[in-house]
């Protein structure tokens, strides 16, 4: 998200913001499609709790604000886009906290899909949000300087499109590998931006191998805490009490069975 930028003049043919833009499209389009698929397939259904209605409404809000900033942006609206940053700004946090609550609400009531591991889920939703959250606030402090704040933003809003892009890919058929080639597929945002800077400037800017560095945190970090005693750990005091702590953390959980009276 190009939030509460700073707008810079540009040489016309060095603008990029045509490319953030179209950028923007294809993340929200990736998730917009990745949940689309799920509900037409009847995989997920309007009727869930409460608590995960919240978890989608904060998460798709910033989906649109995302591409509402970088619109204002393209169309030199700054005024309007420093306001609206504001808000966004606020809204990561609203994120953090729902994240982290959707994550312990999955592991306690049993609900990890069968092609993750548990306490890998466990694990890897809270780090790519607060890698994103880290991104976001990084961006913002980079507010007047354009190209790394437009680069930054890009980067953390790549980490947010993991689960409409594993809505999309056959899953059940890559596991157990499932989340580590989601995680290879959204790299396709940040590359594309390098491909674009290379073109456009012939060099790379230094704002996405910081992005990609965050990113790649996450995916070490997520390995080294699943297969750790404080993962194990953590996995018990989350799952505590819940049919969850029935589950083995490591082991993938059992395929869901034939409706009834099929």
């Amino acid at each position: 998200m190009a939030a509460i930028a700073e707008s810079m003049p540009l040489e016309p043919q060095k603008d990029d913001r045509g490319f953030f833009l179209g950028g923007a499209i294809a993340m929200a389009l990736t998730i917009a499609a990745g949940f689309s698929i799920n509900i037409v397939t009847g995989r997920s259904s309007f009727a869930s709790p409460p608590v995960v209605h919240a978890h989608a409404l904060v998460f798709m809000s910033w989906v649109a604000i995302y591409l509402a900033q970088n619109v204002l942006a393209r169309q030199g609206n700054m005024a309007l886009h420093r306001r609206l940053g504001w808000l966004a700004t606020g809204w990561v946090v609203l994120m953090v906290i729902m994240g982290c609550v959707i994550t312990a609400y999955d592991i306690r009531a049993g609900h990890v899909p069968f092609f993750f591991q548990p306490l890998q889920f466990l694990v890897f939703d809270p780090l790519s949000v607060f890698a994103f959250a880290g991104l976001t606030w990084s961006a913002v402090a980079l507010r007047k300087q354009t190209d790394w704040h437009r680069r930054l933003h890009f980067c953390a809003m790549a980490l947010m499109v993991g689960p409409g892009m594993g809505r999309i890919l056959p899953m059940p058929l890559l596991a157990p590998w499932a989340w580590e080639i989601t995680f290879a597929a959204c790299l396709i945002f940040p590359l594309a931006g390098i491909i674009a800077d290379l073109r456009r400037t012939g060099r790379v800017h230094l704002a996405w191998g910081v992005g990609l560095a965050v990113t790649f945190g996450v995916l070490i970090g997520t390995e080294a805490i699943t297969y750790s005693p404080v993962g194990t750990a953590l996995y018990k005091a989350v799952a505590a009490g819940s049919p969850g702590a029935a589950i083995a953390p490591l082991d993938f959980p059992k395929p869901p069975g034939p409706p009834p009276g099929a």
